[in-house]
């Protein structure tokens, strides 16, 4: 967890290179960060609660004809599938991902960073809910998948929040955009 603050570059507690006036702006950050954790989280919760209930044992519910459906898969491993017999690694890498979201969160000063990492935090605390949760057992769960587009992967809200915040994460890298506010021009 300390080689990844070294390498994005967060001011450590402390640190005289954010002034006081900072705290309140980085408290702001966190809270920002933690909102849209929780919605990320609530809205995954919510349909994955939804498909069990109404979706599972049913057939695909089409939304725009073949395009895309609405199909119950319950996925024991990673993306499109891979990994089935690697669960408990997948849950692993879910907890480290959040303990160093949360590490970071307390040296935020960027509100774009808030963002992507709070759809981070909030996604793999959706599917580890799953992975501790659900059936087969604990740290051994499979993740409910619904969104099925055609020739694609199923997937659910929590993925879709960790792609878009992976995907905000670069464009601000890019951009030269720093979790602690300052920009690079290189």
């Amino acid at each position: 967890m300390a080689e990844a603050e070294r390498i994005i570059g967060t001011p450590e507690v402390g640190d005289d290179a954010q002034p006081e006036s900072a705290a309140p702006k980085g408290r702001r950050r966190i809270a920002a960060l933690l909102v849209v954790a929780v919605l990320a989280y609530l809205l995954d919760l919510g349909t994955k609660m939804l498909v069990v209930a109404k979706l599972e044992h049913q057939p695909p519910i089409e939304i725009m004809g073949d395009l895309l459906k609405f199909e119950a898969v319950r996925n024991p491993g990673a993306a499109f599938g891979f990994g089935e017999a690697f669960t408990i690694i997948f849950t692993a890498i879910a907890a480290a991902v959040i303990v160093v979201i949360v590490r970071l969160a307390r040296k935020l000063y960027s509100l774009p960073w808030a963002i992507a990492l709070g759809l981070l935090l909030g996604g793999a605390l959706g599917n580890l809910t799953d992975r501790i949760f659900r059936s087969p057992g604990v740290f051994r769960g499979a993740v409910v998948d619904f969104i099925a587009p055609a020739h694609f992967a199923v997937f659910n809200i929590a993925d879709s929040a960790i792609v878009c915040g992976g995907i905000l994460i670069v464009l601000l890298s890019f951009k030269g955009l720093d979790p602690d506010g300052t920009v690079h021009k290189d």
